[in-house]
């Protein structure tokens, strides 16, 4: 009987965008006017630019919804050109599915948005108790409605340019074959771990010994200092200017009923209910045997309220109440047709209604019990009411000064205490800051834009205060140097005790190989002397029972060569000498088979969806410019090194 979803089409397209829309999604893309020149512009996708701004946007964009959803991210992490490459691969990618979209004419219908979300459990509790959309998801997001829409539909329009060929991976059975026998081809192989720690304590380096490590050209790395400053600076943030606004009594309590609804329980009522279908068909005789029926039932009802719930499971026509007796569970207002919303809300708790026609049928209600309807006393929302009045004010005055902070620690660009004067904000000093934090938490002074300003030769040499940063949403930050000290190699005494620490680790490491390599030699000669434990199994479905680089190993080692011997460095825990025997049966089931040819299925499609978009890319000329040059220039020599 539920009219809902029929009623609030246009709410449900909203509310799915809200849950599905993606990190990158640009609304309007094809809008996007190209600019005369080159200036300005990061890459192309045929004849449409995307600019820094864009870019920038975007990226900031990412950023503040990491944030949102995990509040105590540093997001320092994506302030690297290797971030910053990802979010502008993401722009041009919607572009380019944009593009594809528009010449195989791709579209999306209202019926397959409201199918979207009718399908997902996750919209559950994204409406108001009285029915209504939360605004604020919205508004939160800087979005009207229409954009909403729009951004979704682009979102499945694009979805299809890929998903057709993604869909259709398939593999023939020759191929899934040998891949489900390089993933479940089982070894027999005895192996033996050779560890530096066994080795360690006959080793006692000489004075001469740690001098010639000390200046051993592959340890000065580790034994260099690096680059670091003693810092002052200053942040503008809104929670500072929050903290000095003033909001009188006679405000807050103006606040408090000019939007008493926002601190209201919204009213839900519990009601049971017998309906009487009546087709729209339905001839006179059928409707006038419908109503005479209703009238009997209520009739009875009248005489004898308690058996509403009886009467309901023999005879209401609606299957998801009968059965519990009518019972509707509680609902806000509109959630029901009108007829039947409007009646349930005037009705008095235990009063049974008269006949109400909807264009379900007859319905004959009893209304249970009543909650909610009733507002938070001014005292218990006091704190949340002076909360945000603080924060809209301070959100009005950051604008003002911003520019004053901006302009203060460039045109007094020798100290930082003007500014913290002018806008009353702590001056904060930090020492010992990394130019390259790397793990080391240094607040903001771990933005990498204030970092390279901060240790910019100019700043440095004479403590010029950096411009000012934005390092989050309404978060301003400038820095100046105290005192600098340049990376310098650390002095022989500092640095003794882990110099001799590093020597033996070292030298044990280098015994435990050579003894691996002479027990090796030995063995190969003559492997039936070989000191090895017991034979196990190895094969990539007990990947975890052994160390992954003796697995990989063990299953590298050609089977035509078996029974070999072969050695694996394991890094700092040493090496190991492995026997591979031979290869055992194949052991797998016909649904361990079908799973198998599922997902290598899956991997086909995926590969095949990525070799699409790749040629898709080609098709409409992808070229990068300018700065997003640089970053994807950056990309490709890191990977070819």
């Amino acid at each position: 009987m539920f009219d809902f979803v029929r009623k609030h089409t246009r709410l449900l397209q909203l509310l799915l965008l809200i849950l599905i829309l993606p990190s990158f999604v640009v609304f309007g893309l094809q809008g996007y006017s190209s600019f005369s020149g080159d200036e300005g512009v990061v890459a192309k996708v045929g004849k449409q630019s995307i600019t820094q701004a864009e870019w920038d946007n975007a990226h900031r964009n990412f950023i503040e919804r990491v944030r949102s959803q995990q509040p105590n991210v540093d997001v320092s992490q994506f302030d690297t050109p290797e971030a910053r490459r990802q979010s502008l691969d993401a722009l041009v990618r919607q572009y380019v599915l944009a593009e594809a979209a528009a010449d195989q004419s791709l579209s999306v219908s209202d019926n397959r948005l409201l199918r979207q979300f009718t399908s997902d459990p996750r919209f559950a509790g994204l409406f108001n108790p009285d029915g209504s959309f939360n605004k604020g998801l919205l508004e939160a997001r800087g979005m009207t409605p229409n954009q909403f829409v729009a951004m979704v539909r682009q979102e499945l329009v694009l979805g299809q340019v890929l998903g057709g060929v993604q869909a259709t991976g398939q593999t023939s059975l020759l191929s899934n074959r040998q891949a489900v026998d390089a993933l479940f081809q089982v070894r027999e192989v005895q192996w033996t771990k050779f560890e530096p720690k066994l080795y360690a304590a006959q080793l006692n380096p000489t004075p001469e010994q740690l001098q010639a490590f000390y200046k051993d050209p592959a340890n000065a790395t580790w034994l260099t200092a690096a680059e670091r400053a003693d810092v002052q600076y200053v942040v503008l943030d809104i929670d500072t200017l929050k903290q000095r606004v003033t909001v009188s009594e006679d405000d807050l309590r103006r606040s408090y009923k000019e939007n008493e609804a926002r601190y209201s329980t919204p009213e839900e009522r519990r009601a049971s209910h017998i309906l009487i279908k009546v087709d729209a068909s339905a001839t006179a005789d059928q409707k006038k045997a419908a109503r005479a029926k209703a009238e009997g039932l209520l009739a009875q009802i009248k005489q004898n309220p308690a058996q509403f719930a009886e009467l309901a499971r023999k005879n209401s026509d609606d299957p998801g109440s009968a059965a519990n007796g009518g019972d509707l569970e509680f609902f806000g207002r509109g959630a029901m047709v009108k007829a039947f919303d409007d009646t349930a809300f005037k009705l008095k708790k235990g009063e049974v209604s008269g006949l109400v026609e909807t264009e379900y049928g007859l319905h004959i209600i009893q209304l249970n019990d009543v909650r909610g309807g009733t507002a938070q006393p001014f005292e218990a929302v006091r704190a949340q009411i002076e909360d945000e009045a603080r924060k809209q004010l301070a959100q009005r005055q950051f604008a003002e000064a911003a520019e004053r902070f901006t302009n203060s620690v460039y045109e007094q660009s020798d100290s930082l205490k003007p500014v913290a004067d002018e806008l009353k904000l702590p001056l904060l000093t930090m020492n010992g800051v990394l130019h390259v934090p790397g793990d080391k938490d240094q607040g903001p002074l771990s933005n990498r834009r204030v970092l390279d300003a901060l240790f910019d030769a100019s700043n440095r040499a004479k403590g010029r205060n950096t411009e000012a940063v934005e390092v989050s949403t309404n978060k301003l930050v400038s820095a100046r140097i105290v005192k600098h000290s340049p990376a310098a190699l650390r002095a022989f005494d500092e640095v003794k005790d882990e110099l001799r620490t590093r020597w033996v680790a070292d030298a044990a490491a280098k015994a435990a190989r050579a003894d691996a390599d002479k027990k090796l030699t030995a063995w190969k000669a003559a492997p039936d002397k070989a000191d090895l434990p017991a034979a196990v199994k190895m094969s990539r479905k007990t990947m975890f029972s052994q160390p992954p680089l003796v697995l990989d190993a063990a299953l590298r080692v050609p089977e035509k060569q078996l029974p070999a011997f072969t050695l694996v460095d394991l890094g700092a825990d040493g090496v190991a000498v492995l026997k591979v025997n031979k290869v055992l049966p194949l052991e797998i089931s016909p649904q361990e088979l079908k799973e198998t040819q599922n997902q290598f299925g899956s991997y086909w499609g995926r590969a095949e969806a990525d070799a699409y978009y790749q040629a898709l890319k080609h098709k409409h000329k992808v070229e990068y410019l300018n700065e997003g040059k640089k970053v994807m220039s950056a990309q490709k020599s890191a990977s070819a090194s």
